[in-house]
């Protein structure tokens, strides 16, 4: 007796394939779908926090000895612990930093070493006193134009310890008063130079003369010692020396 094969009609036979295919894609497209897990919040990466730099004066963090507001800028004086090194920082932090070169001067700087007067051109008198018992004092002067601070050079110096800022001329720019012996013929910090009479030298923002007082016995007899407020008609010819 004979057999007879049955043969799988073809499109059966494709269908089914079809099927398969479908099936396997269906499976793929669910694992690769399917949520992942997240990892432990404590194994993120940190994320990067701000760095604050430290100011140094001299090697060693500074301290703020004082601070003022000219025109809405903050002015602040930072010094070392021993006081010798001391910055001027001029503008909400960073801010611009001068060196101050009457730190290297041997001179003491306190909470009242810093002086800043508002006007046309805003400036600030950093003054320090050297000596026993305040006998000389130097100052730096740091002067605004255009929005622009800079350091006016020099610094200045009083022999007889007394140092201030104030606008004598009344022309809206801040002066330097500067308190000396008027020891004509003797050195200054010799004994004949200490023993003279002194008077009020009156210079302008650039460092110009602008005219001195009468000569009295002590910085004590000029007008609000010991922050000296004159005014243009103190002042007449400086004597020469």
């Amino acid at each position: 007796m004979r057999t007879t094969a049955v043969r799988t009609p073809r499109s059966a036979l494709l269908t089914a394939v079809l099927a398969t295919v479908v099936t396997v894609g269906a499976i793929g497209a669910v694992f690769l779908l399917r949520p992942r897990p997240q990892a432990p919040s404590g194994t993120a990466e940190p994320a990067a926090g701000p760095v604050t730099s430290v100011v140094t004066c001299g090697g060693d963090p500074c301290r703020r000895l004082a601070a003022v507001t000219v025109g809405g800028t903050p002015v602040v004086l930072l010094t070392d612990a021993a006081g010798g090194s001391a910055q001027l920082r001029v503008g909400p932090e960073p801010g611009t930093v001068f060196e101050l070169s009457v730190a290297q001067l041997d001179v003491r700087l306190d909470q009242n070493s810093l002086r800043c007067i508002d006007g046309a051109a805003p400036a600030c008198l950093v003054r320090g006193d050297v000596g026993d018992g305040g006998s000389a004092a130097y100052g730096e002067l740091l002067v605004a134009g255009g929005g622009v601070w800079r350091d006016a050079g020099k610094p200045y110096y009083s022999d007889a310890g007394t140092l201030s800022l104030y606008d004598v001329t009344a022309d809206g720019r801040p002066d330097v008063i500067v308190v000396r012996h008027d020891c004509q013929g003797a050195a200054s910090g010799t004994p004949k130079c200490e023993a003279a009479p002194v008077l009020g030298e009156v210079y302008d923002l650039a460092g110009k003369s602008v005219g001195c007082t009468r000569r009295v016995t002590s910085p004590s007899d000029l007008r609000g010692w010991p922050d000296i407020r004159l005014t243009r008609a103190d002042l007449r010819a400086c004597p020469t020396s």
